[in-house]
């Protein structure tokens, strides 16, 4: 199927039912696909032919989700777009992929119209609730759609088209783009489907609660496919969230660890919210703690769902269901909790060795995949693409092992990327900031543990002699420069930073004394 075959899955199931609600406001399925629709004509009006790329740059919201949809449907490739971002990192992503379309709120308009000038192949600019002048040449969205047809149109579609184009990025901070097709995204979507089973009496109802750019948007597509209910929370705000599961009903979401343990630290928790409603909590994008995955257990209910996926193979590489949970109605295994499960059906597991040959089970190697969940390759980027996949393999780059239960062990990552509260961080980005301080001589930026975000982002710097500047001062430098999200949360100061005889900076030495107390290998 192509992607937006499941949102119309449930656009025929459900035509007047419920497809999104924000902020006390209801989209039915027949409002938001004639609006796609709508977006659809205009886009193929333009001339613009299939996998062109446009990008919704925009906090969650309903109708930027529709510009997404709409996207899809004309066969163009969606482009998701930070709203945490800094304006230079998003300029990073629609420059270097291509983008040609920028859908966006009004509250950015005053970055965009400033990055403006340096995007020369962006052709239309949509400001998608209402008018902003701040942009030149921009369209107001209702305009540019108002004599458009609000049924399908009829677009080719071939299952390996590309239709996402997502920025990751790995130790080298320069974001790649990863080429997701309809099949493997169609992949992601028949794993949930499959893992998360409704009766034909109930209806699931999602909370967007996450970034919909991150996770929640796509998470979202199997819920749309029964002809669901998704809720989108305009913030994150624990409150509104908390309140938003019993008065919804809501029967899924999706949060990062990080956020899980926001919430299981609120006294009472389970009496002050009715979480009755909940089928299935999935929680992902960075290791979560056993002890706390238990509590959580407690808390929540019989409906923890673990899950581990890539932007390269997204969300779905192996599942970690309710079920798998317990065991003769007790709370499992640590060694289960700490798993995230077994491989999902449509996608193929191996542990390999260096020289990418098949380890015996229960040994300890690169986990590589192999199915319709592997994305298509990474944008204008042949070498890397073939450095990734290996005869069909995609090399997650992750360290781990398949125990006598088939279930899988994430246990180390080969690269320095640092997961922090289910973002990725780039060290090198950060690093290339803190080396544009003058008392800076060199730094390693690695990530520690930390309770609360699972790894944080730590700063290990060398000055140079006679020189100085304080912890505080090279965090807000960051922060100015990338945003909250990657600059580090502490700063350490050392004579001479461990490198190698030839002279380069040794991190894992740097990582060595942070983790000491833990059972992670560094």
């Amino acid at each position: 199927m192509a992607i937006i075959d499941f949102f119309d899955r449930g656009w025929r199931m459900n035509p007047q039912g419920a497809a999104y609600i924000q902020d006390e406001r209801t989209y039915t399925y027949q409002e938001v696909g004639a609006l796609s629709c709508r977006i659809a004509h205009a886009l193929l009006a333009t001339g613009l032919p299939k996998g062109t790329k446009g990008a919704v740059w925009a906090g969650n919201d309903t109708t930027a989700w529709t510009c997404a949809l709409g996207l899809w449907r004309a066969n163009m490739a969606w482009i998701p777009v930070g709203a945490r971002n800094s304006a230079s990192e998003n300029h990073f992503v629609l420059d270097n992929f291509d983008c040609e379309v920028l859908f966006f709120q009004r509250y950015f308009a005053e970055p965009i119209s400033q990055l403006q000038a340096t995007l020369p192949r962006v052709k239309h600019w949509i400001c998608i609730d209402g008018d902003a002048p701040e942009v030149a040449g921009s369209q107001a969205l209702a305009k540019w759609v108002a004599h458009h047809a609000s049924t399908p149109p009829h677009v080719d579609v071939d299952m390996d088209d590309v239709v996402a184009i997502s920025p990751t990025g790995g130790t080298t901070g320069v974001p790649k783009g990863v080429m997701n097709t309809h099949r493997s995204l169609q992949a992601m979507v028949a794993h949930i489907l499959m893992a998360c089973p409704y009766d034909d009496a109930h209806r699931p109802v999602n909370l967007a609660a996450a970034p919909m750019t991150h996770t929640s948007g796509l998470l979202s597509m199997p819920t749309s496919a029964r002809g669901g209910t998704v809720v989108v929370l305009s913030r994150p705000d624990p409150s509104l969230m908390l309140a938003a599961i019993p008065k919804h009903r809501v029967t899924e979401l999706f949060l990062p660890p990080t956020v899980i343990y926001r919430l299981l630290d609120i006294p009472d928790l389970a009496q002050k919210v009715d979480f009755s409603s909940l089928k299935y909590f999935l929680y992902g994008a960075a290791p979560m703690s056993v002890e706390k995955l238990k509590l959580a257990m407690k808390v929540f209910g019989p409906v923890m769902m673990g899950g581990y996926g890539q932007t390269e193979a997204p969300g779905t590489i192996a599942l970690l269901p309710p079920g798998e949970h317990v065991t003769k109605g007790e709370v499992a295994s640590d060694e289960r909790l700490s798993s995230v499960g077994r491989p999902s059906p449509l996608v193929h597991v191996e542990i390999m060795d260096d020289d990418s040959q098949i380890l015996p089970q229960g040994q300890t190697g690169e986990i590589c995949v192999k199915g319709d969940l592997v994305m298509k390759g990474y944008y204008n980027a042949p070498e890397k693409t073939a450095e990734t996949i290996v005869n069909g393999w995609l090399h997650t780059g992750d360290i781990g092992h398949i125990d006598a239960d088939g279930c899988l062990h994430i246990t180390d990552r080969k690269k320095d990327m640092i997961i922090s509260g289910g973002f990725n961080v780039y060290p090198s980005q950060v690093e290339q900031v803190i080396w544009s301080h003058p008392s800076v001589q060199d730094c390693a930026v690695i990530g520690v543990p930390d309770a609360q975000w699972g790894e944080a982002v730590k700063a290990v710097v060398e000055l140079n002699q006679g020189m100085s500047v304080s912890a505080d001062e090279l965090i807000a430098l960051c922060k100015d420069k990338l945003g909250s999200v990657m600059a580090p949360k502490s700063v350490d100061f050392v004579e001479q930073l461990p490198r190698s005889p030839a002279g380069k900076v040794l991190k894992k030495d740097v990582r060595a004394p942070y983790w000491q107390s833990t059972d992670r290998q560094i």
